[in-house]
């Protein structure tokens, strides 16, 4: 399967460099130079994976990451600049799904983008013995689909957001620790700091709590990580 990658920086030479190099991987690749113009071109049609850099002219990224996030769930890649942890926490918690700090290298871009396609394609593969379908009381989660619900209402998430509920809700009251989820999140090799999977279950928390101002079924074990429970009080 070729995969496109949408690619949104007003830095030309980036995009030149990076879309030849995507290039010479299989990719098909699309590029824009602004958000306003990205914003357009993925409504119109959706690629597989966006890579956004944040600081952009006429809408920067994080306003792009919002409005695509209004209708679409598709993997983001953040750009970020150099030791800003506020850009990296802001776009984790408005719905991306990685960060890269700038100045990047091309193989490290490659390697998270493939870690990312791969984390998609798990987030559809059903557990062996579990069937397509994970359902944990009002919880129900299609991974053939890649669709969640909430007492029959749907819950848009993101890649890594379903795939951290996926292991949580998978084995109700086991305690996952910080690693853990980053394993079933980002896979193994991926390092990442621990506040991003603190940053994704607030957002996921939100999530469900737009459909259900009472939901608690993702519980903090301070010191120790996050735990789902059927039986939320």
């Amino acid at each position: 399967m070729t995969y496109t990658i949408a690619l949104v920086d007003d830095d030309r030479n980036i995009l030149t460099s990076v879309s030849m190099t995507l290039e010479a991987e299989g990719f098909k690749v699309r590029t824009y130079t602004d958000g306003a113009e990205a914003l357009r071109g993925l409504t119109a049609q959706a690629p597989d994976l966006a890579v956004l850099d944040i600081k952009m002219p006429r809408m920067d990224g994080m306003e792009l990451l919002q409005r695509l996030r209004k209708q679409s769930s598709i993997p983001v890649i953040f750009l970020t600049s150099k030791d800003d942890e506020v850009d990296e926490l802001l776009g984790l918690r408005m719905g991306a799904d990685d960060y890269i700090k700038k100045p990047f290298s091309q193989k490290l871009l490659i390697e998270r983008i493939r870690a990312l396609l791969r984390r998609m394609e798990a987030a559809a593969e059903p557990e062996p013995a579990a069937g397509s379908t994970l359902v944990r009381g009002e919880l129900v989660l299609d991974q053939a689909r890649h669709v969640c619900a909430w007492k029959g209402q749907k819950v848009d998430l993101t890649v890594t957001e379903f795939l951290i509920l996926k292991s949580l809700a998978q084995r109700p009251g086991h305690v996952k620790n910080r690693d853990q989820l980053i394993d079933a999140a980002y896979g193994e090799h991926i390092y990442v700091d621990d506040r991003t999977i603190d940053s994704h279950i607030k957002r996921l928390r939100k999530k469900f709590r737009e459909v259900d101002d009472g939901f608690a079924h993702i519980e903090t074990l301070y010191g120790v990580g996050y735990r789902y429970r059927d039986d939320a009080v």
